[in-house]
């Protein structure tokens, strides 16, 4: 596949201050942090829908928090009935998602009773689009970050060997990523970990009037939420942590998880496609890994004789950018009918349809200029994870994830390599998240997730003390609000009484 980032599309973990008392307590006396959480938000009208927009103030570093400050925006819906509970914070993953954007959809989506008893409350994360963006590439350099063609360093049809000169390359690219970084961000990217937003989210939580946080965090705001309740296991109320990340795992490990999650996404597709008039894989007769052949000929083909294109923004429709579309697809079942039309597209020697749909899973916008996405993805996730430091070590990692993901293998291991020349004193280092005297938190995982793979909410759930795990046996990246009556019950009565449903409830 491609993507020197796609391994961290999914989003994860936690790093640096530690100032501030122990987890759960209020911060000490002297400690500075008294004005932060002193605040209130200053609302404004920002929108014919009802929405109220305004700002916090963070400290960059919580170790000097007389030092400089971040200003982090936010937006509410307020509650529509008349005796709200609280806030609903949200959050919709990445790490790089806009929560100010999300607040709207989320307002949309959650139950008539939640929204009647709740603000829906949504912020940008540090770093992140309206909250001092963190930029490391622009334009054409982000393309080529993103869309490492593997097969042009090779020379051959199979990304999981890459040459002396493609190794030389892929550090090349990579390191450029992280200069980048200092050049366009200087010590912002050394405090944009999960911790800190965490930190931020519970001045946030002051600053709105709540004792205590509510939550839904999708994706990466999983890991958001799990470290929120590991640092302030007494200010939680209720959290819902849905297509939950591993707790745990390092760069490599999780590029190589999420690589197995996607391929069975990919096997669900197929099997559906294959039942259906307009499948361009084959027809009810043929077996799933037939069909996979297939598709894998089409994209190693690609990779030798990239396909036409009438986009004209200087990309070319190579095995990596394919890859791509197709991987972006998998997120949602509703998203099936467009693969399938474009990969009859691509059948017939057109990837137009496959570029844009990679396209859509970095924000690339229409002028090849990019939202600050994929930035503030990178960032988190390499302040987030531990990784080896010497490429030898994906090296050898990309020929496991190979042979155990034959399609997304590759690409999604290779994709953590940036993390391995980000500054050390930025990473955090590894602790269990698991929340010790946090009421009951609800962890939520699809079985055939294309992004966050249902064993990552099993461990979730288990490292977490009072974590109770909801199934939700389907396909597609994130479960509530989605369409299962079963899921949607069991996470709005949680949010509304603290009530979560029984230990191994699944839903379908």
């Amino acid at each position: 596949m491609a993507a020197a980032v796609l391994a961290l599309a999914a989003a994860l973990a936690g790093c640096s201050g530690t100032e501030g008392g122990p987890p759960g307590t209020a911060d000490p006396p002297g400690s500075g942090l008294g004005r932060f959480y002193d605040q209130r938000i200053d609302w404004r009208d920002c929108g014919d829908d009802g929405a109220q927009c305004g700002t916090f103030a963070v400290p960059l570093d919580y170790s000097r928090p007389g030092g400089e400050r971040l200003e982090i925006a936010v937006k509410r819906f307020p509650a529509s009935g008349p005796d709200p509970i609280g806030s609903l914070v949200v959050n919709p993953g990445g790490p790089g998602g806009s929560g100010v954007d999300y607040a709207e959809t989320a307002a949309l989506r959650v139950g008539d009773s939640v929204r009647e008893r709740f603000d829906i409350v949504g912020f940008d994360p540090r770093g992140v689009e309206r909250s001092a963006p963190l930029t490391c590439l622009r334009g054409v350099k982000m393309d080529d970050f993103i869309a490492v063609d593997y097969t042009s360093t090779t020379g051959d049809s199979d990304p999981a060997e890459v040459s002396e000169s493609g190794l030389t390359d892929l550090a090349r690219l990579n390191r450029g990523f992280v200069e980048g970084c200092r050049e366009h961000s200087g010590d912002l990217m050394l405090h944009v970990g999960t911790d800190e937003v965490a930190r931020d989210m519970d001045v946030l939580r002051s600053a709105l009037g709540d004792d205590k946080l509510s939550f839904l965090g999708k994706s990466y705001g999983t890991y958001l939420g799990a470290h929120y309740a590991d640092r302030f296991p007494q200010r939680v109320r209720a959290l819902v942590l849905d297509g939950a990340l591993h707790p745990s795992a390092g760069i490599v490990r999780l590029g190589m998880q999420q690589a197995e999650g996607a391929e069975v996404a990919l096997r669900s597709f197929v099997r559906d496609c294959l039942g259906r008039p307009d499948c361009p894989l084959g027809g009810p007769g043929d077996g799933v890994d037939s069909a996979i052949a297939k598709l894998t000929g089409l994209l190693e083909d690609a990779g030798r004789d990239p396909l036409r294109s009438t986009l004209d923004d200087g990309r070319r429709a190579g095995r990596s950018w394919l890859e791509l579309g197709i991987h972006s697809a998998l997120y949602s079942k509703g998203s099936w009918p467009r693969l399938r039309t474009a990969l009859a597209a691509a059948v017939e020697g057109d990837g137009t349809r496959l570029l844009e749909m990679a396209g859509d899973l970095y924000n690339r916008g229409d002028s090849a200029e990019y939202s600050n996405y994929t930035s503030a993805l990178v960032a988190v996730n390499c302040s987030d994870r531990q990784s080896p430091r010497d490429i030898g070590a994906f090296e050898k990692a990309v020929d496991k994830a190979d042979a155990a993901s034959p399609l997304f293998g590759a690409a999604l291991t290779w994709g953590g390599l940036t993390c391995a020349y980000w500054p050390q004193e930025a990473v955090a280092e590894p602790e269990p998240l698991d929340a010790p005297a946090a009421p009951p938190i609800l962890v939520v995982g699809t079985t055939r997730d294309s992004a966050t793979p249902y064993a990552w909410a099993q461990a979730m759930a288990r490292e977490l003390e009072s974590g109770v795990l909801l199934t939700y046996d389907g396909d597609g990246h994130t479960a509530y609000g989605r369409g299962s009556a079963c899921v949607d019950d069991a996470v709005d009565t949680y949010l509304l009484r603290a009530e979560p449903p029984d230990e191994g409830t699944v839903c379908s």
